[in-house]
């Protein structure tokens, strides 16, 4: 997509922002469920604690769908399964507004996170590609900057219209927004088609460097250090900060407005100094997350670092996920998937660890802990990659429009970065 590649200080194509749209209805999503758990729970008649499935499954359905899709619609063109996976998202909410069975919403919510997996995984080569090299990082940030966003804006505006329509009203709603999402895609991402190079064995073999493992690593790891703290947060600052439950949303804001920053930083700075700035944020995050454990105790001081947590540990996420999709070469769709199962595992992983660590004698700042433990441990696969380089040779995504196409049969043209 070379027509549309933007200039290493110029403005991101139209298009990265068009895909965030899509990253912003799918975070909503993924964690508007909940703020309605005990209203979904009473309606469907099943326990709050089996109600909790609907969020595990969308995990799970992140981990492993993302990877499986990615290579089930390899060959399609990038623009027709971004449509198709908006399309079966959108489904997929209507059969949930629908049902009136756990099973039935369970299994809508699995189908959705296939989705997911999928429009992920190929939008994150759309825009690091359309972006160009010196951008990728920043088009990756604006991407996740799209998740992100759900989690100040759309997450609280769900779970608000769900007390006021009931539990099926926001997914209607995400089923609209959805669809005229597919719409917005169909018109403005680009119509490319896949080089016949391009095949499951190529993106298999890029999978065997070390430096992507030690990206996807990194990502497991910052990831679920922020979560694992962020998950249960509330106790924290209810009975151990003496901050008004009421007040609470306010605190979470302040979460996703740092969380936000941090994809900033991370795409303004991470391009030009990917080691510097992912190090530095890592080892900031572990910092912060250790001060939490012995201040938390102060409103004001858990306040201002639960925004700096978010602020320095979502400053790694763009980073890292332009440089494994920078290490697959020629070959990103596999690897792109691979780094949303990376960022979800980490979730799950870290959210599991924070809830023993709660239960144990840590007590309520067990889950900071766990962060502070698993922040530090990030900075090992980051060091690692520091010392083996990052700037080795590699080529752009193999893929043009079809105008290009038609106009020139000249061979893809590679780029060193």
């Amino acid at each position: 997509m070379s027509s549309a590649a933007g200039s290493v200080t110029g403005k991101l194509p139209f298009v990265v922002r068009v895909l965030a749209v899509g990253t912003f209805l799918m975070g909503t999503t993924e964690f508007v469920i909940a703020g309605m758990l005990p209203e979904m729970a009473g309606d469907l008649n099943v326990s709050v604690s089996q109600a909790g499935l609907l969020i595990t499954a969308f995990a799970v359905g992140m981990i492993v769908g993302g990877p499986v899709m990615a290579m089930a619609t390899l060959r399609l063109p990038q623009r027709r399964t971004l449509v198709l996976a908006l399309t079966v998202f959108s489904l997929g909410h209507v059969v949930a507004a629908l049902g009136t069975s756990f099973t039935i919403v369970l299994a809508a919510r699995v189908v959705t996170a296939l989705a997911t997996g999928a429009f992920w995984a190929v939008g994150f080569v759309i825009a690091t590609a359309a972006a160009g090299p010196g951008n990728s990082t920043r088009a990756v940030s604006v991407m996740m900057g799209g998740l992100t966003l759900a989690n100040v804006i759309g997450v609280p505006i769900g779970s608000l219209a769900g007390q006021v329509t009931g539990w099926r009203g926001p997914f209607w709603a995400l089923a609209v927004l959805s669809g005229l999402a597919a719409v917005l895609v169909g018109r403005f991402v680009p119509t490319t088609r896949r080089q016949a190079e391009v095949s499951v064995r190529a993106e298999i073999r890029a999978l065997r460097q070390g430096r992507l493992w030690l990206a996807l690593s990194a990502a497991v790891l910052i990831m679920g250090g922020v979560l694992a703290t962020y998950t249960y947060l509330t106790p924290l600052l209810t009975d151990r900060a003496g901050i008004a439950e009421s007040v609470v949303p306010v605190v979470l804001i302040a979460f996703g407005i740092g969380a936000l920053g941090g994809n900033a930083v991370g795409g303004r700075f991470g391009g030009r100094r990917p080691m510097a700035t992912t190090i530095t944020a890592a080892a900031a995050t572990a910092v912060t997350l250790m001060m939490l454990i012995r201040l938390s105790d102060s409103p004001v001081a858990a306040v201002v670092l639960v925004f700096l947590m978010a602020l320095t540990g979502f400053t790694v996420n763009p980073v890292v996920t332009s440089l494994a999709v920078r290490f697959a070469g020629d070959a990103p769709t596999l690897t792109s998937a691979l780094t949303t199962s990376a960022y979800n595992t980490g979730i799950a992983a870290g959210s599991a660890l924070a809830g023993r660590a709660l239960d144990s004698s840590l007590g309520l700042t067990g889950p900071a802990f766990v962060g502070t433990v698993s922040a530090a441990l990030t900075l090992l696969p980051l060091t690692a990659l520091a010392l083996g380089g990052t700037a080795r040779p590699a080529r752009i995504v193999a893929e043009r429009t079809e105008a290009t196409s038609r106009r020139t049969s000249r061979p893809p043209v590679t780029t060193t970065r």
